[in-house]
């Protein structure tokens, strides 16, 4: 027996951000393999600045998926799971090569502004709904992937 969820916000709404939420979720699965995987196979002269740089971030990004699963359990929806459906949620695409340091740290950038833009499209209906703890979380991330974005792209520059 499911007992019906109360909180203020419309079952269409909580529908409409765990949808929303659940792309957020992928985005942030996707590139947590691909940070990982490029933990594990950067080499070159900044191997060691990388190696634990990378480290730090998947492990935040680990973290950070049961937080945005949790919120979508929250709302009384299902969180998605599973490698190939993430993948597909996920506009992030995996990696599919071995690229030299500076490139993973090019293609990581562009990969933390996409979740970035993904976080920032479901803001508005978390807005829309009043739904403060979905908004704060995405607050959280956008700062997280700002940052991390600006700080690869430091190491990019001459």
């Amino acid at each position: 027996m499911t007992t019906s969820i109360d909180i203020g916000i419309s079952e269409q709404q909580r529908q409409q951000i765990a949808d929303g939420l659940g792309r957020v979720l992928a985005d942030t699965y996707v590139l947590y393999g691909k940070t990982h995987g490029f933990h594990w196979n950067v080499t070159g002269p900044m191997f060691n600045t990388l190696h634990l740089m990378f480290m730090e971030q998947y492990t935040e990004l680990w973290n950070a998926l049961d937080e945005i699963a949790e919120r979508i359990r929250a709302l009384g929806m299902p969180a998605p799971f599973g490698g190939s459906t993430l993948a597909k949620l996920s506009t992030i695409n995996e990696a599919e090569q071995h690229p030299p340091a500076m490139d993973m740290a090019r293609e990581l950038v562009a990969d933390h502004e996409a979740v970035a833009r993904t976080a920032r499209s479901v803001f508005a209906m978390a807005d829309e709904a009043n739904d403060q703890p979905t908004a704060d979380l995405l607050t959280q991330r956008l700062q997280i992937h700002e940052k991390t974005a600006w700080m690869l792209r430091s190491l990019l520059e001459n």
